[in-house]
């Protein structure tokens, strides 16, 4: 086995973790997601719970990735031998397998959505129209395919190409272009007619609305958001060097992936009000992205085509830079897995992870046409790998993550991966064990007592 890679730079690693978390749910689920629950009162419990929960657990993950330089999988065996702890990163393996089948079809929408915005497919039309587009499109049983079939070949070249030849590299080029294109955006959203209307509705509190399950799902939208107990984090950081300040990477990885989210506030609400629509319960996912947005983009600039075009064709990049970032990271998860625990060379694992996701991707694709009709427990393929994942393999995975590094993992070698061996002071630890230990049982423990109808 060659040696194993490691990041080449604080930046690369730093970029690499972000486009990690950074994912088509900060853009789609965050803003209906606070629209739909107090609005600016929304948002201060979903930062609470991004201190309070994404990152005592984001940081668990960095220094348990770092301390083995291991698979998420490998790593709780090396820190835990002998014990029943090595099936937390194997979970965190097939969440990431599951993920991977099912993601890449919307990925590949937003492939077909960024080729349809540039050849101008979305002027002179009226609502109904969108929705047949999309309805038309995803049933169809050879371009969602063809679509997905694309984005996992680009994963695919990026991952082979290595830790620093490629997913370093391709981190420093497409997260700083995704930045600036949702600045770029928001300029332009808050540029509109009737933006402050917007606006206001997005960061005004309004705290009636405030309820247990507003609670709920904020931390539910913060430990999905940021990609916890997936295992991308536990394996990116496992290339990362000695030298990497775990906890500063922490706090950038959580302060980027939240600042999209509230970005991607500023380019849909501005854009919404200014045509004079709400968005209501079932804009959410797929219909908000590809049926209700080109939608409102097209009314909103009817005055101004041009600029409504180049508007269109930025956002479905960014969708699709972002679908990017996290097929990479996911995808890396399950070939770190292969590579090293069967011993297989990582061009030859990379290619297996390819090929077997892309079947059954194309099955999950196949779940809005041909394999409609086929379901278990009345749930189509899509649909089903998308229930286990997202709302049991996910949360059970990070509360099990805040229970062994809490409690089982050693408290020296956790302040020494914290403090980089002394070299960095780490007031915080106290309350981060805390965290460890007692809020983040609790409160994942409420995420999945709440995702099964108990509350």
């Amino acid at each position: 086995m060659a040696e194993r890679e490691n990041f080449g730079s604080k930046l690369g690693a730093t970029l690499a973790a972000a486009g990690s978390a950074v994912g088509l749910g900060n853009i789609w689920r965050f803003p209906v997601e606070t629209g739909q629950n107090g609005g600016a009162a929304y948002i201060i419990i979903y930062i609470a719970c991004i201190i309070l929960l994404g990152i005592p657990i984001m940081s668990s993950e960095f220094l348990i990735g770092r301390a083995t330089h291991c698979n998420t999988a490998g790593a709780y065996n090396k820190l835990a031998p002998g014990t029943q702890w090595k099936w937390v990163g194997r979970l965190g393996v097939l969440s990431g397998f599951l993920i991977y089948c099912y993601y890449s079809v919307v990925a590949g929408w937003t492939l077909a959505y960024s080729l349809l915005a540039i050849c101008n497919q979305f002027a002179d039309k009226g609502p109904d129209d969108y929705v047949r587009v999309f309805q038309d499109f995803a049933s169809n049983p050879f371009l969602p395919v063809v679509c997905m079939a694309a984005f996992f070949i680009t994963t695919h070249l990026v991952v082979v190409r290595g830790v620093k030849q490629g997913i370093e590299k391709f981190s420093k080029l497409m997260m700083p272009a995704l930045f600036i294109i949702t600045v770029i955006l928001v300029f332009c959203s808050l540029n509109l007619p009737g933006a402050g209307k917007g606006v206001e509705f997005l960061l005004k509190p309004d705290f009636s609305k405030i309820t247990t399950s507003t609670v709920l799902n904020a931390m539910g939208q913060a430990f999905f958001s940021l990609s916890l107990g997936l295992g991308c984090l536990c394996t990116y950081a496992s290339y990362f060097n000695r030298d990497t300040n775990l906890m500063k990477t922490t706090v950038s990885v959580c302060t980027i992936d939240t600042l999209v989210a509230l970005m991607a506030g500023f380019i849909i609400f501005p854009a919404v009000f200014n045509v004079g629509m709400k968005l209501g319960p079932d804009d959410v996912g797929p219909s908000l992205i590809f049926i209700t947005l080109p939608n409102v983009f097209h009314q909103a600039f009817a005055g101004a085509p041009a600029l409504g075009y180049i508007f269109s064709v930025m956002f479905y990049i960014l969708l699709m830079l972002a679908a990017l970032t996290s097929t990479i990271s996911i995808h890396e998860v399950v070939n770190a897995y292969v590579s090293e625990e069967f011993h297989i060379r990582r061009s030859r694992s990379a290619l297996i992870v390819t090929l077997v996701c892309m079947f059954i991707g194309v099955c999950c694709a196949l779940s809005f046409g041909v394999l409609s009709d086929f379901t278990i427990f009345g749930m189509t393929l899509f649909d089903l790998f998308d229930y286990i994942a997202s709302n049991i393999l996910l949360p059970i995975g990070g509360m099990l993550i805040g229970v062994f590094t809490g409690w089982r993992l050693d408290r020296k070698l956790c302040y020494d991966q914290l403090t980089n061996g002394g070299t960095i002071r780490a007031p915080y630890f106290p309350l981060l064990r805390f965290c460890l230990r007692y809020v983040i049982p609790l409160a994942i423990g409420a995420i999945l007592f709440n995702q099964f109808g108990f509350a």
